[in-house]
């Protein structure tokens, strides 16, 4: 059982029945009253996102997710197709699903995809990836004002801003949270 103290980004939760993510939450208290949660929640198999406002003593059920460690294989037409390790079933999730999350996933890795009623949902990504830059505009002599960044297209397709120095053909480190650079890799 979760309480609305353990909302965050993602949380998987059940609500009048029905599978939501939470996407966002914020706690207000109005006067002398108790401290409410106001949320916008993702239905996990339609995609509605409906606003509510629960209160500080709710409780709610995790939905019955299966967590399988998969193969991502490629891309094809709008579907990626993933591999079970240990069966070597494969099967093929479109990008509706994955969200922002196609742009981290590298060929021949492996990834836990979350599944609810046999239905694949989404890909459970770690909290930061290494992607090789493979095109960026070379950095101009005397660039060194503070906190100046040029675009670079990392090997997924994935635009991220990045400081002057960076050069095509290095390895970064970069958030899956929010898409930033974080660091370059060794």
């Amino acid at each position: 059982m979760y309480s609305v103290s353990d909302f965050r980004k993602g949380l998987p939760i059940i609500v009048d029945d029905q599978p939501y993510y939470v996407v966002e939450y914020q706690h207000f208290k109005m006067g002398r009253g108790k401290a409410n949660i106001r949320t916008k929640l993702k239905h996990i198999k339609t995609g509605s996102v409906v606003e509510k406002v629960f209160a500080s003593n709710d409780s709610f059920k995790p939905p019955d997710i299966e967590r399988r460690k998969m193969q991502y294989l490629y891309e094809n037409g709008g579907e990626f197709a993933f591999m079970d390790s240990e069966t070597f079933e494969q099967i093929a999730v479109p990008v509706d699903s994955l969200g922002d999350g196609k742009w981290y996933l590298l060929e021949n890795e492996e990834y836990v995809l979350m599944f609810l009623d046999g239905v694949a949902l989404t890909v459970d990504l770690p909290a930061s990836v290494i992607l090789e830059v493979v095109e960026t505009e070379p950095s101009a002599r005397g660039d060194t004002v503070s906190n100046v960044t040029k675009p670079a297209t990392m090997q997924t397709g994935l635009i991220v801003k990045v400081p002057p120095f960076v050069k095509e053909g290095d390895k970064l480190k970069v958030d899956t949270r929010s898409g930033e650079y974080l660091e370059r890799a060794n």
